[in-house]
C-alpha cells in the first residue's frame, strides 16, 4: 500500500500475545485513518458499546493517518481512541510530536490493545520485532522519568508514549504523553491506558513511508506549503507567539472566559498572553514532525514556581490563568509542566480547579474540605491542587473526577462548565455564537478542535463572520466539523486549515495513497466520520437533551467587557444545525443520510 502501511498490531494484554494482521483497506479508504479509522475499528471490534470505559473490554488504539510521517504539511499527528471515562463518548484524542511518524516508520498504521495485563507492562516495537515487557521498574514514575528510563532500556532514538501517576490511578482526565511534552489530552485516554496496566508504548522505526506518486506528491506539498507561508496566522502569528497569541485577541472580543465563565473579560489578560510569555519565559520555539509553523513553546520558570518544559498553549494559559482568576504566568506555566509530568489534561484540570474555586467562594466548599484557601486568584493553591490531583491526594482525589462529578456531588451541577461532562475550552459562547453551537454538538463533549469556528468568527479565516450573528452558523459549523474530521484522520495538524482546505488535503491524499480523493469526497468522508460518532453516542444513550451548554451561558448575560449583555443563542441555532446535517428534529440521522454515507445504525 501507499500512504498507509497496510499493517495492524493487535496486542492482547490479558494473554500476553501479539498478532499482526492486514489493514482493512476498504475501511481505510472510507474513514481515512487516525480518528475516523480508529473509531470504526473500535466499534467493529468491541461491539458491546455499553462497556465500562475502565474495564478490560474497552479496547485502546494508537492510530496514525495515511499522511502521518510523510512530507505532507505538518503530518506529525496520531490519535488515541477508546471509550472515554470522563464522558462515556467515543474518545479520539489527538497528539503531535514525533511518536506518530515513528509508528509509521516501524511499519504500522495502528496498534489495538485488548484486555488487561496481570502486572505493569510496556510494549516495545522495533520494526518487525514486537515485545511485551515488564514495566514494574517505571510504574509510579512520572512521564519524564519513564521516558528517560525506557529509552535507556531500549533505543535512544525510539519514541515513547506513556502515562504518569494520574493515568495509573485512574484520574478521569488523565492524558497519554508522548515525547515528554505532547499530549493526547482530552477525555481520559490515559486512565484507560492505566486500567490496562499499560505504562508505555515505545517505538523505533527505520522503514519510512511509501507514497504512490513521488513527483506529484512533492508538487502538491510544495503548493500547500506556499499557502501556509503566505498566511499571516501560520507564517507569523503562531511562530511568533504560539497559540497563546489568542489571549489578548479573545479578551478584546469579550470572549475570554474568566473565573469559571462568570464573565468574558479578564482585566489582567496581558500578563498571561503569548506576548508576555515570549518576553519573559520563552527559551525557544519548537515544532512537531513536518511542521513549518513551530507554534510550540519551550519555557523556563524561576523562583517558587521554578521549572522547565514545553508550553503553555493558549487553552492552558487560560485554564490556569483567567479561568482561575490568576495573572501569574509563572504559576500557570508551572501547572502546565506538572500536568505533562503527571499526565493530566490541562483544560479539564484548570477548569475543575476554577469550578472548585467558585464553589469555595460561594461557601459550598470550605477549607475543611479542601485543606487550603481555594479563592480565585490563589496561585499557590492552584499549583498545589494540580499536584494533589495527579497523585489523588487529599482534596485532589475529588478533583480527579472532573468538575461535573464534583459539582453534582455537592448539589450544584450548574457550576460545572461542561458539555456532555467535558470541560469547555477558552472561548465564551456568549461572545462567540458559533462556538456555543460547536460545544453543544461536539461528539466528544466540550471541545474547540472539532470545528473551530473561532477561525472565521475571530481570525477572519477563510472569511470574517460576525461572532454575534447566528445567521449561517449551522452550515458553517457542519462544514468545519466535516473538514476537521478528515484532517484529524489524515494525520495533518488542524492548524494547517487556517491556510488550506479540502482541495489541498485531497491533492496530498491522492498523491500519497493513489486513491483518487477529491475535495467533495474528503468532505463526505468527514461527514461519514461525524455521523459514525453520532451513532455511537445515540446507541449509548445520548439524546438531543445532551446537545446543550450550561444554563449560565444561556441565561446570564456577560456582565463586563466588550461582549457585555450577551447570552448564547444556542436554542435558535440547533434546529438549523440538525437540518444541515440531514438529521431529524430529535438529532437522529435519517435513513437517507445513512444510506448516502454507507452507514448502518448501531
Amino acid at each position: 500500500m501507499y500512504g498507509w502501511t497496510g499493517n495492524v498490531l493487535r496486542v492482547n494484554l490479558t494473554e500476553g500475545t501479539v498478532r499482526k494482521e492486514a489493514l482493512r483497506t476498504r475501511d481505510a479508504e472510507a474513514f481515512i485513518g487516525a480518528r475516523g479509522l480508529g473509531s470504526k475499528y473500535w466499534i467493529d471490534d468491541v461491539k458491546d458499546l455499553s462497556v465500562d470505559p475502565l474495564s478490560p473490554k474497552n479496547n485502546l488504539l494508537f492510530v496514525t493517518g495515511p499522511l502521518t510521517g510523510t512530507m505532507a504539511t505538518s503530518g506529525g499527528r496520531y490519535e488515541v481512541v477508546c471509550k472515554a471515562p470522563l464522558t462515556g463518548t467515543l474518545a479520539a484524542s489527538n497528539s503531535g510530536g514525533y511518536f506518530g511518524p515513528e509508528l509509521k516508520y516501524a511499519g504500522y498504521d495502528l496498534i489495538v490493545f485488548e484486555g488487561k495485563a496481570p502486572k505493569p507492562v510496556y510494549l516495545y516495537v522495533y520494526n518487525e520485532s514486537v515485545e511485551i515487557r515488564d514495566a514494574s521498574s517505571v510504574w509510579g514514575k512520572d512521564t519524564h522519568e519513564t521516558t528517560d528510563a525506557l529509552l535507556a532500556e531500549t533505543d535512544p532514538d525510539a519514541k515513547v508514549a506513556c502515562i504518569g501517576p494520574a493515568g495509573e490511578q485512574g484520574v478521569l482526565f488523565a492524558a497519554v504523553i508522548n515525547d515528554k511534552h505532547r499530549a493526547a489530552g482530552r477525555s481520559g485516554v490515559g486512565a484507560v491506558m492505566g486500567s490496562k496496566n499499560l505504562k508505555a508504548v515505545v517505538v523505533r522505526g527505520t522503514k519510512g513511508v511509501k507514497v504512490a506518486d513521488i513527483p506529484g506528491f512533492l508538487k502538491v506539498v510544495e503548493s500547500a506549503r506556499a499557502k501556509l507561508a503566505a498566511n499571516p496566522v501560520t507564517s507569523a502569528g503562531l511562530p511568533a507567539y504560539g497559540t497563546n497569541v489568542l489571549v489578548n485577541i479573545l479578551n478584546q472580543a469579550g470572549g475570554l472566559p474568566t473565573r469559571n465563565f462568570q464573565t468574558g473579560h479578564f482585566e489582567e489578560a496581558d500578563a498571561i498572553s503569548g506576548e508576555t510569555l515570549s518576553a519573559t519565559l520563552l527559551v525557544t520555539k519548537k515544532g512537531c514532525a513536518g511542521c513549518t509553523s513551530a507554534c510550540g513553546r519551550v519555557s523556563k520558570t524561576t523562583g517558587k514556581f521554578a521549572g522547565a518544559g514545553e508550553g503553555p498553549e493558549y487553552e492552558t494559559a487560560w485554564s490556569f490563568g483567567a479561568d482561575c482568576g490568576i495573572s501569574d504566568l509563572s504559576a500557570a506555566t508551572k501547572a502546565n509542566f506538572l500536568c505533562n509530568e503527571l499526565g493530566l489534561d490541562t483544560i479539564t484540570m484548570g477548569s475543575t480547579i476554577a469550578c472548585a474555586m467558585e464553589l469555595f467562594e460561594k461557601g459550598i466548599l470550605t477549607e475543611a474540605d479542601t485543606g487550603m484557601d481555594l479563592s480565585f486568584g490563589n496561585a499557590d493553591s492552584m499549583v498545589e491542587m494540580v499536584k494533589k490531583t495527579g497523585l489523588r491526594e487529599g482534596f485532589g482525589d475529588r478533583l480527579a473526577l472532573g468538575s461535573w462529578r464534583l459539582a453534582s456531588e455537592l448539589g450544584h451541577p450548574e457550576l460545572s462548565m461542561t458539555a456532555k461532562k467535558q470541560e469547555m475550552p477558552a472561548y465564551d459562547p456568549r461572545a462567540l455564537q458559533g462556538m456555543g453551537l460547536e460545544y453543544a454538538t461536539s461528539n466528544r463533549g466540550g471541545c474547540h478542535v472539532r470545528g473551530y469556528l473561532t477561525s472565521p468568527e475571530i481570525l477572519g479565516l477563510p472569511q470574517k463572520l460576525d461572532p454575534d450573528s447566528i445567521a449561517e452558523k449551522p452550515g458553517w459549523l457542519k462544514a468545519f466539523q466535516d473538514l476537521t474530521a478528515s484532517f484529524d484522520s489524515s494525520g495533518l495538524c488542524l492548524f494547517t486549515t487556517f491556510a488550506i482546505g479540502g482541495e489541498e488535503l485531497a491533492a496530498q491524499m491522492t498523491a500519497a495513497t493513489g486513491v483518487p480523493y477529491t475535495a467533495d469526497s474528503v468532505m463526505k468522508a468527514g461527514d461519514r466520520i461525524w455521523n459514525l460518532e453520532r451513532l455511537f453516542n445515540l446507541a449509548v444513550g445520548f439524546t438531543k437533551a445532551d446537545d446543550t451548554i450550561p444554563a449560565r451561558l444561556l441565561n446570564e448575560p456577560i456582565p463586563t467587557g466588550p461582549a457585555r449583555g450577551k447570552v448564547s443563542r444556542l436554542p435558535e441555532m440547533l434546529p438549523g444545525y440538525y437540518e444541515a446535517r440531514g438529521w431529524d428534529e430529535a438529532g437522529v440521522p435519517t435513513d437517507a443520510k445513512l444510506e448516502e454515507l454507507g452507514l448502518e445504525r448501531l
